[in-house]
């Protein structure tokens, strides 16, 4: 697998005509289009022609089932659906168009919640103002410019790869594109390209040094999230990057909270930084973590007002993880949300496979948790009560759920084990069954 060298310039005539494309499609100004196809350069330029013309790009994953991807697309109420790579030609086959020299809104990504369902981010289309001060704080905190030559690790449907991406070639700079990660590959490019930046979770960090020994000295930045990095993954990565290059950040797909640069982490292990510019980090009495953000940087939950109002306080934003600050202001996270898993960077929430598992003939509850993995981060696993096995579980699983949340280990219980008040304990879980 190769990676492929996506150029300003070369992506800038896509975008043109891309942009062209969607408006003799019928889109306008605040439309959605939805884009659930594999990483190409063509469909980071259909991205970025979108954004450029104030349509909102929605972000699909590619192996989502076929009921996953009809629910968000009726979700969305998109006016147009790409999710084959003959309505992605035709698309950017349209008449070349201007296009704004920065992004006029935010791509719609969607995010679990506690719920079980899915929420999309929703930014609309922001005034030329807020438009550049969004993108000029972007660059000006990356220090993005044409020198560089950013290697892209994770999927595009994901919010930071498709972020760092974007803003690389809005200035100037190149981009080196997979179809999909692979740490061989991703080592062989290092050493070709000399990427300047990347961006990527720990995951892809700890297969890479699986993999091999990368070539890092060409790396100005380094930046990581998605996920907790064990101290001892951290160390070997400042060790084995530039000096000062490695840099920590922890948001969300809704926001962005702080950064930490490595001399911080070194002389603070296991802080996430300090509220990064623009934006002023509080704890409430419960541990809740809220973060104060410009008018430019917020967002709501699409056709979700109920859940929009409990994610915020005036200017203040929650996604409910916990944590506590020291006296400098530097965060430390307490945990995620109590029943969030994070494998491999993703986001996934057990109420949804729980959903999908107990409508599985002979299922009669299920309970899914995560345990550590070394591999993963977390690795998902479900205990089941039923008359029913392992390998029905699994074939139920794979045609109703995205790779990624597909229970990996299942548990054949006779009860589940619950808390005083009589609820399924998911804490629990995890010490009966981690390996």
């Amino acid at each position: 697998m190769a990676y492929a060298k996506i150029t300003a310039a070369g992506s800038e005539e896509v975008q043109r005509r891309a942009a062209g494309g969607l408006r003799a499609a019928g889109l306008d100004v605040g439309d959605r289009v939805v884009l659930s196809l594999p990483t190409s350069g063509v469909l980071l330029a259909v991205a970025l022609g979108a954004l450029r013309s104030g349509v909102v790009p929605v972000m699909l994953d590619p192996a989502l089932t076929a009921t996953e991807h009809a629910e968000l697309v009726a979700d969305a109420e998109a006016a147009l659906v790409v999710n084959d790579q003959d309505t992605l030609r035709k698309v950017v086959q349209g008449p070349a168009t201007e296009l704004a020299d920065v992004p006029l809104a935010r791509p719609m990504h969607y995010t679990s919640g506690t719920s079980g369902r899915r929420k999309g981010v929703w930014s609309g289309v922001l005034d030329e103002t807020a438009a550049r001060a969004l993108f000029t704080e972007e660059v000006e905190l990356w220090q993005f410019d044409a020198a560089d030559r950013h290697l892209v690790l994770g999927p595009l449907y994901h919010s930071a790869p498709l972020r760092f991406a974007t803003h690389t070639l809005l200035s100037g700079g190149s981009v080196l594109l997979p179809d999909r990660f692979d740490p061989a590959a991703a080592i062989a490019a290092m050493a070709e390209f000399r990427p300047t930046t990347a961006f990527c979770a720990p995951t892809h960090l700890k297969r890479i040094f699986a993999a091999g020994s990368p070539s890092t000295g060409s790396f100005r930045l380094l930046a990581h999230a998605g996920e907790a990095c064990p101290d001892d993954l951290k160390r070997r990565v400042i060790d084995t990057f530039p000096a000062d290059s490695v840099v920590e950040f922890y948001g969300s797909t809704e926001a962005q909270f702080t950064v930490c640069r490595t001399s911080e982490w070194l002389s603070r292990p296991g802080t996430v930084g300090r509220a990064r510019p623009g934006r002023r980090l509080t704890v409430d009495a419960e541990g809740v973590i809220w973060c104060e953000v410009p008018e430019h940087a917020r967002f709501s939950y699409w056709r979700a007002p109920d859940k929009t109002a409990a994610a915020w306080r005036g200017a203040r934003l929650t996604v409910r993880d916990t944590g506590r600050l020291d006296d400098d202001g530097y965060l430390y996270l307490d945990g995620r949300r109590d029943d969030l898993i994070i494998t491999g960077g993703v986001n996934v929430y057990p109420l949804e496979i729980e959903r999908v598992l107990n409508a599985c003939p002979g299922v009669r509850e299920s309970a899914v948790f995560g345990v550590a993995d070394e591999h993963w981060g977390q690795r998902v696993c479900a205990a089941v009560v039923g008359d029913v096995t392992t390998a029905d579980l699994a074939e139920y699983a794979k045609a109703g759920l995205a790779p990624a949340k597909r229970p990996k280990d299942y548990h054949l219980v006779d009860e589940l084990p619950t808390s005083a008040n009589g609820k399924v304990s998911r804490r629990a879980l995890p010490g009966m069954f981690s390996r």
